[in-house]
């Protein structure tokens, strides 16, 4: 048996028990909002991941519920005291108009109300959680195209897990963990809607 690795493991789990103590007692919870600085995430992080191209224009919308999702959990590897809060709707859109998912498409515009493409892309969060040091995203997305839907299908995917990362990083790298793992999911659906709308638009010509 590794001592040294239980020790270390019994202590982390010390530390959370007095934080969470500590928070109960003196209410004192430390609020971390994980799409504050996601726009900075996602340059500084550029072409980490390269989506498949498609020649769609479109312009897209969020569910009204989606943009203002808000998601809040803690996490004993960081410590209970931390409250860490998921704006998904927010994250979308930055991700969305990102340099990465605006180079894999032809045109990607954000709705205003008067459509400007010939197609429309609908987004709707189904379910979002940050469990087992990952993210888990049900995302629905539509597509119509001349006013035809061609597409209506929910993808699920799971972010890349951080358990390392929250366990040595603590705090200080729970953010990026989030930002993360919630990146790693969502491109993970574009991807595979991007290679499922190939098929279906060719289907409905």
């Amino acid at each position: 048996m590794n001592y040294k690795n239980k020790d270390i493991k019994l202590n982390k789990i010390y530390l959370s028990a007095v934080l969470l103590t500590l928070s109960l007692v003196t209410g004192c919870t430390i609020k971390h909002p994980v799409a504050k600085d996601y726009s900075q995430y996602l340059a500084n992080n550029k072409g980490e991941f390269v989506l498949p191209k498609t020649t769609i224009e479109a312009d897209y919308e969020i569910a009204s519920a989606t943009e203002t999702h808000k998601y809040e959990f803690r996490a004993a590897t960081v410590g209970y005291a931390h409250l860490w809060i998921v704006e998904f709707g927010d994250m979308l859109d930055a991700t969305l108009k990102s340099d990465d998912v605006q180079a894999a498409f032809g045109k990607l515009s954000k709705s205003n109300g008067s459509q400007q493409n010939p197609g429309l892309l609908r987004f709707n969060l189904e379910n979002y959680e940050f469990k087992d040091h990952m993210a888990h995203v049900s995302l629905n997305i539509s597509l119509e195209q001349n006013g035809k839907t061609v597409l209506n299908k929910t993808y699920h995917a799971k972010g890349k897990s951080q358990g390392g990362k929250m366990f040595f990083g603590g705090p200080f790298a729970m953010k990026n963990a989030t930002q993360q793992s919630t990146k790693f999911a969502i491109d993970e659906i574009l991807r595979d809607f991007i290679n499922d709308s190939k098929a279906a638009t060719v289907a409905a010509m």
